[in-house]
């Protein structure tokens, strides 16, 4: 059986929580392969509403093994307190698998992360504060502590010292902040070791293993296509790699098993943190879409930018990502608007873009070329088949379907589970 990835088209925030539950009972295994806590997946079951930061949303459908991949950073107390909740809502986590070479956020990570935010000033990132950008860039310095530190004591204080050498000197001398102790970073880390343990497996072997067995393997990004640390708005981007390339390496599973390339792209655009966003809306427009979106972070809670839909950055991730299949959502957010603007090209100093500018000050100087399609003011949340769309939200559908290079298997219609139109299955 193949493994499917699942990717956001878009900046994030695009609904992969609600794809990833809907595919949940077609698949035995739910990988995320990327990212850390600095983003996270809303899901509604039954009326009720998980915010899931850290764990893979297979978590949320029984008879799934939900892993936590190589590729992830992971802060454990954030880990625990996730599972803690869930379980205090009936939600069974024992099947949780994480990887022995995924790598650990530690307390320095956090205090790094935020004061390096606050010390670019005007120049910052955007960052969530938590500590990821530090703990990748301690992994790729081979400085990093992984999961299976935490087994040998010896061994993790070696790593935290070697890692606090330098970053004690930056602490104090540029930041004028307290030096960290190796004692007290160790023995936080070493809190855990105990309840971890029995969840840590080689996950490349037990999902080679399972690909083998002829079951279904879902591998699920954190943020998006254009957020990705080499294809996407660089330097307004995460530290990971969130696209499909990302989906092999954060997993230990080689490309030839990939045979789906899922996308999510939301019926309109958001974005969250700094960097250029061609279609946002500074304008009523955008606080409609923003309140009848509930488009406010999951993780964060702090309001998202707001935009009509970019057909640019659609085809940009689809050719990126290889996508074979499109999932739309929030499609009923639009409801009510009798003309919507689609984004088909860029205007850059005069020239016409119809693919992404080559460089980012193109980019950031990009004003999009818009394209009005009608609207809809009929309710759309009940609808179960394309068919039972108003011919203008079809004919909205189809019309970012020819844009976008790739064909809609699912439209969300609401966000409830049921709230969905299924075209084609996805597995």
């Amino acid at each position: 059986m193949p493994a499917i990835v699942l990717v956001g088209a878009q900046w994030g925030d695009e609904g992969k929580g609600k794809a990833t539950d809907l595919l949940g009972s077609a698949v035995e295994y739910v990988v995320k392969f990327n990212g850390g806590n600095n983003a996270g997946h809303t899901v509604v079951i039954d009326g009720e509403t998980y915010a899931l930061h850290l764990l893979p949303s297979g978590i949320l459908t029984p008879g799934v093994t939900p892993v936590i991949g190589n590729g992830v950073v992971i802060d454990l107390a954030v880990l625990f307190e996730e599972i803690d909740a869930l379980e205090a809502r009936g939600i069974d986590t024992s099947p949780l698998v994480i990887s022995a070479n995924a790598h650990v956020i530690a307390s320095y990570h956090r205090v790094l992360d935020k004061v390096t935010e606050r010390f670019l000033g005007k120049r910052k990132i955007g960052t969530t504060g938590r500590g990821i950008g530090p703990t990748y860039a301690d992994k790729m310095n081979r400085l990093g502590v992984r999961v299976q530190d935490l087994f040998d004591e010896k061994i993790l204080r070696q790593k935290v010292e070697g890692a606090l050498e330098l970053k004690n000197q930056i602490l104090a001398k540029i930041y004028n902040r307290r030096a960290i102790s190796v004692d007290e970073v160790s023995e936080e880390l070493l809190r855990y070791a105990d309840r971890v343990r029995p969840m840590v497996r080689d996950t490349s072997l037990l999902l080679a293993k399972a690909l083998d067995d002829d079951q279904t393997v879902l591998l699920e990004a954190g943020q998006a296509t254009l957020l990705d640390v080499d294809h996407g708005t660089y330097p307004f981007v995460t530290s990971s790699s969130a696209t499909a390339g990302g989906a092999c390496t954060g997993s230990g599973i080689p490309p030839t098993r990939v045979d789906r390339v899922v996308a999510i792209l939301k019926a309109y655009t958001t974005r969250v943190g700094e960097g250029p966003f061609p279609t946002e809306l500074h304008d009523d427009a955008g606080d409609f879409l923003r309140e009848a979106g509930g488009e406010f972070g999951t993780t964060t809670g702090r309001p998202r930018r707001c935009g009509w839909l970019d057909a640019v950055i659609a085809r940009y991730a689809v050719r990126i990502n290889g996508v074979t299949d499109l999932v739309m959502t929030k499609l009923d957010v639009l409801t009510g608007l009798e003309s919507i603007p689609v984004c088909v090209a860029y205007d850059v100093g005069g020239v016409r873009h119809d693919e992404m500018p080559m460089s980012q000050s193109d980019f950031h100087h990009a004003t999009p070329v818009f394209e009005e399609l009608p609207g809809w003011s009929e309710d759309i949340s009940g609808c179960r088949r394309f068919e039972d769309l108003p011919k203008n939200a079809q004919g909205y559908v189809r019309a970012v379907e020819e844009m976008s290079g790739a064909p809609f298997s699912v439209i969300g219609v609401g966000p409830g589970r049921e709230q969905t139109i299924v075209i084609r299955d996805l597995v």
